[in-house]
């Protein structure tokens, strides 16, 4: 059915398109997933485009809604509702292209909100402030404006912009757009075809795309959002866009000059013909700019594809490395990292141009964790596990574990909620998993260090109900205890407990009261050692204190001769220590 057209951008041009948007990448997102070769070939992009707008278009609904509730008038202001889109794109941006596409809204945002404060800006020779922050709806100048200074911030973002990339697709937007005359329809149509033209050049200009003999991924999802917006404006539907370019861009001379126009073409790697880095660690990251400035010269240091988008204290980070831990705790010294996802490169996948195998072939087995600390997330990744954080006081919901079970991109799935309260949570996100055609056994493990004890005896090379038997054994076998700080008065299997006491509890229940944290660590250990154990497994949490482990290894060594310990270092993990005894 045709698409009312609207006349100029306002919030209800904002909701329409958001929502046109994700029914588009929904269309094309099987299609996208299958020509992701850059910068990874893991075949994801078109449902990582789709769950960024997804998010963004969430929260535009929700201002709608909030603003019915107060009794508002017609549609809520245009700068409430695009500063929602922006951050609902932050917040919920997945992958490279997503983070990028984030800010690529977060630039038109400020345009169209008067830049968040009076003085605005200038793009392109034109200023930009208070013109449509005060007014309900913008004309096609500030469609134009808005455009130009998405592509501008976005390219910003990119440590190392690559040309090929949607970021070229982005620029030749803008540029077509600046140069229409009309309304907002005809501004939005000339944006459509600089990119699609723009799209189409993209394996002239990336030597991995030529030899795939496609065209860039997160470009193509870009003109899909784009054939939105001229949707949104004239009521029609563009045509579909080719995914293979023309025979023209794929010529022996053009391959030559495509290669030597590239160079480096991983951003920031030496060699586009070596394998990248192993992990894919994003965040959000609450944190000042002087700070934010310092986390992009380290991280720029320590990977590759990186990129930093946001900005009021909110940001997105997003960067391949080799050390996920190193990447999480730069961000720890930024500021507050939270909504941390670390994802393990399937063996196989290729992260510049050495691809040989199809870019949508799965690995065939991969663990998906949730764990409650940066330091056991770096560590479960270096294990191969997919993991999502839970901060204390904040699960994540099915739709979390869900869609990383689709970042593991594995036939076969392990899922270990490691927390006996998120068990129906994640046997919801098994079941939608099932449904997408993957085959995921839950290993219904009730701690980190259950999680741990059943990675430690995961075998990709066996068969899948062999390698689940084993890690639930192992799991299973491993008594599991936590010490914690009571934060109000309470009645426990132990009596009764006052603010601020030492609680030890052992598989779940409270076995301990007490005032000193290391005194109740021993005291936990000791009862737990009592029903036999031949390894001590210590996670730390960052508040509990110094002298812990060498007082708790000390006593473990004393009195249980055959007893080895581990000790982890767990980060904000809510817990002062975890433990776990096998």
């Amino acid at each position: 059915m045709a698409q009312v057209p609207q006349t100029f951008f306002d919030a209800l041009a904002v909701r329409t398109w958001c929502g046109l948007a994700l029914e588009a990448l929904g269309r094309s997102r099987e299609e996208i997933d299958a020509i992701n070769v850059y910068p990874v070939a893991d075949g994801d992009t078109g449902t990582n485009l789709y769950l960024t707008v997804e998010s963004a278009l969430a929260a535009v609904e929700a201002v709608f809604a909030g603003h019915e509730v107060g009794g508002g008038a017609g549609a809520p202001p245009l700068a409430d509702t695009v500063q929602a889109m922006a951050h609902g794109a932050l917040i919920g941006a997945r992958g490279n292209s997503g983070t990028i596409l984030a800010q690529l809204l977060r630039g038109m945002a400020q345009v169209l909100a008067g830049g968040g404060t009076a003085a605005g800006g200038t793009t392109g020779g034109e200023t930009w402030g208070e013109t449509w922050g005060e007014t309900a709806h913008s004309d096609a100048r500030g469609l134009r404006l808005a455009l130009r200074h998405a592509a501008d911030s976005a390219r910003q973002a990119v440590a190392h912009p690559v040309e090929g990339t949607v970021l070229t697709v982005a620029s030749a937007a803008a540029d077509a757009a600046t140069g229409a005359e009309g309304d907002c329809g005809t501004v939005a149509r000339a944006a459509y075809e600089g990119a699609r033209a723009a799209l189409a050049a993209t394996p002239g200009q990336l030597a991995v795309l030529e030899r795939a003999g496609v065209v860039d991924a997160g470009g193509r999802g870009l003109v899909a959002v784009l054939g939105a917006l001229v949707e949104t404006f004239t009521g029609e539907r563009p045509s579909a866009v080719a995914v293979v370019p023309p025979v023209s861009v794929t010529s022996e001379e053009h391959a030559r000059v495509a290669v030597d126009s590239v160079g480096e073409c991983v951003d920031g790697a030496a060699d586009p013909e070596e394998g990248g880095p192993a992990f894919e660690v994003i965040y959000l990251l609450e944190a000042e700019d002087v700070a934010v400035t310092r986390l992009r010269e380290r991280l720029d240091a320590l990977g590759d594809s990186l990129v930093v988008v946001g900005g009021d204290g909110l940001w997105n980070v997003h960067v391949h490395v080799d050390d996920a831990g190193a990447a999480v705790e730069a961000g720890v010294e930024a500021g507050r990292p939270y909504r941390i996802r670390i994802t393990h490169f399937a063996v196989g996948d290729v992260h510049t141009t050495g691809a040989e195998r199809p870019p949508r072939e799965r690995a065939e087995r991969a663990v998906v964790a949730v764990v409650p600390g940066e330091g056991l997330a770096g560590l479960y990744a270096e294990a191969g596990a997919t993991t999502v954080l839970a901060r204390p006081g904040e699960p994540p919901a099915s739709g979390e574990l869900v869609e990383a079970v689709r970042r593991a991109h594995a036939r076969e799935v392990v899922l270990l909620p490691n927390d006996a309260e998120l068990r129906h949570t994640a046997a919801a996100a098994a079941e939608q998993a099932r449904t997408e055609g993957i085959r995921v056994a839950l290993i219904p493990t009730r701690s980190a260090v259950q999680g741990i004890a059943a990675l430690a005896v995961h075998e990709p090379d066996r068969r899948f109900d062999e390698d689940v038997v084993q890690m639930t054994s192992a799991a299973g076998a491993t008594r599991y205890a936590e010490v914690t700080v009571a934060e109000r008065q309470s009645w426990t299997m132990a009596g009764i407990c006052q603010a601020g006491d030492v609680l030890g509890l052992i598989d779940g229940d409270v076995a301990v009261i007490g005032s000193d944290v290391t005194t109740t660590a021993a005291t936990v250990i000791d009862r737990m050692l009592q029903a036999g154990g031949e390894m001590v497994t210590l996670v730390l949490g960052d508040e509990a204190p110094d002298a812990i482990v060498e007082h708790v290894e000390g006593r473990v060594r004393e009195a249980y001769l055959a007893v080895d310990t581990v000790v982890y270092r767990g980060g904000r993990q809510g817990s002062l220590l975890l433990i776990g005894v096998e």
